[in-house]
Order: C-alpha cells, then structure tokens, then sequence
C-alpha cells in the first residue's frame, strides 16, 4: 500500500513541476500591431517543422502558413505570438520567413498573465 502511495506522490510531484515550467513568464514586454494586439502584423511561411516545449507553443510543419499577432521584446526577442487554423501559440522567429507584412509600425505594451495561459486537461493554469 506505502508503495502505490509513494508512486502517487511522485506522480503528483511530476505533474506540478511540469506545471510551473509551463507557466513561466516569457517575457514582460511585447510588440503588436495595435494596444489590444488584435490586428495581425503579418503573415509567415515556416521554413522548419517545429514542435514546442508546452502547450503554450504553436506546433507546425514546414511550408505552413502563420499569421503573426505579436513579438515578444527586450527580454526574449526570438518568440513570435501567432495562429494556423484554430491553433495559437508561442514560436521561434527563426524557424519562418516573412512573406507579407501587414502593419509596418509596431507598438511595443507591457504581456498581460494572460499571455502565459497553458491548458492543461480542464484547468488553466497561471503564473
């Protein structure tokens, strides 16, 4: 009996740093196309399959095509913030090249907790 309960607590220990790693802040500041960061700034092509870390992150395979909706800036400028289909989340700039820019000014606003929203099974979980 100790030993299925030691397998849980392991089990349980697992999943919530699993948890926090998931929920760890990118970075405070982004760029966007507009305050609210609604308008698309651009559309992209992947140049390389890309499968992220956690559910935060955008998957994709090369040749697909991504609409950009914001930069993260100064703390970590190498994520992008965008959506294929129904799909949105983080990627690696360097893994697409831009074929249409959209909006030519970006307007750099402070990453709400929001931004860091990881699904896990039913519940969502924050920083």
């Amino acid at each position: 009996m100790s030993r299925i309960l030691d397998q849980r607590i392991l089990l349980l220990v697992i999943s919530f740093s699993t948890s926090l790693r998931s929920t760890k802040v990118l970075s405070e500041w982004k760029k966007c196309g507009d305050q609210e960061c609604e308008t698309a700034m651009s559309r992209v092509q992947a140049t390389a399959d890309y499968l992220g870390p956690d559910c935060r992150y955008l998957n994709f395979k090369t040749g697909e095509e991504i609409m950009v909706y914001s930069k993260l800036s100064r703390k970590n400028e190498n994520l992008w913030t965008g959506s294929k289909g129904k799909d949105f989340g983080y990627f690696p700039k360097d893994a697409v090249k831009v074929e249409e820019v959209f909006i030519a000014e970006e307007v750099e606003v402070l990453t709400k907790e929001t931004d860091f929203l990881c699904l896990h099974g039913d519940k969502y979980t924050f920083e």
